[in-house]
């Protein structure tokens, strides 16, 4: 009762709904996102390309920017983002008004390492079952106010990336990640253009391991090529981001729960960059104090 109570008080629809007149029991959703400004899918076309890593920093630059900022892990087999941010052991809780996305140093975070009883437990699931999560921690999470969702999205063009573009249809844009590599740029181009059939923006191309920094002397080293995502972007005409060079210490500070927007370090500030620009895109100004 308290539930359908909650639910009826949040719903644009209360007072007018056909469901909520006595007797009746209420079968309408709470669109959960109502009071989220901006929400943005991170996407790519390959694995490994340090997607999570994008998202958790981008995430935590936003935040430290004074922006209200959640990270919706839609990767269900592969659930990085609590590790990246050093809540590993958090657990959603259930409250009055839906899933209690957990806090991750003023981040609202809702993921299914979140969820599972131990690390290691494989999510062995078929498609039917990881959409049923994903729709879950969309319709049911209670996000509250934000100004930016960021949704962390596995790899490919398949049934997670459409399931999160069909659910939620006010997606602000989709920025793609790639590394420089033309291996890695043809699945990146496929993503692109998935996006694209979707009628949604590509608010740009991020070339992530762009060059390695050099422990010793500070020059980089292009072990995996470099410029690719620029080409890229210049070729499909979407905008690009900014490049981020390889650092060794963005490993460690990973596997410790730390992002590296907040370390000292040439990544940081190339990162620093591509916020910049995805905040004047959407007309905002620099929050932090």
């Amino acid at each position: 009762m308290t539930e359908q109570k909650s639910k009826c008080d949040a719903c644009a629809e209360k007072g007018s709904c056909k469901d909520q007149s006595p007797g009746n029991e209420c079968t309408c959703t709470v669109d959960r996102m109502a009071r989220v400004k901006n929400k943005i899918i991170i996407a790519s076309g390959k694995g490994g390309v340090g997607k999570s890593t994008v998202s958790v920093n981008l995430a935590k630059a936003l935040n430290l920017k004074g922006y209200r900022v959640g990270v919706l892990d839609a990767d269900i087999t592969g659930p990085d983002i609590p590790k990246l941010l050093g809540i590993e052991d958090e657990r959603l809780t259930q409250g009055e008004e839906g899933i209690e996305p957990a806090n991750a140093g003023g981040i609202k975070v809702a993921s299914m390492a979140l969820v599972l009883s131990d690390r290691d437990s494989p999510v062995v699931w078929r498609g039917p079952m990881k959409m049923a999560a994903i729709k879950q921690f969309i319709q049911e999470v209670n996000w509250g106010d934000l100004d930016f969702l960021l949704i962390d999205l596995p790899p490919g063009t398949s049934d997670e990336p459409i399931s999160v573009l069909q659910l939620i249809p006010d997606l602000a844009g989709a920025i793609i990640v790639t590394t420089p590599q033309e291996v890695s740029l043809l699945d990146s181009r496929k993503a692109v253009n998935m996006v694209k059939a979707m009628k949604l923006p590509v608010l740009g191309i991020v070339e992530n391991m762009s060059g390695l920094i050099c422990p010793h002397c500070g020059e980089a080293i292009n072990i995996f090529s470099a410029g690719g995502g620029q080409r890229m972007a210049d070729e499909m005409d979407v905008p690009f981001l900014g490049a981020i060079p390889i650092d060794p210490k963005i490993c460690a500070l990973g596997d410790s729960g730390r992002t590296f927007v907040q370390s000292d370090i040439k990544a940081g500030e190339s990162f620093g960059k591509i916020v910049n620009r995805l905040i004047a895109f959407f007309g905002y100004e620099d929050k932090s104090i």
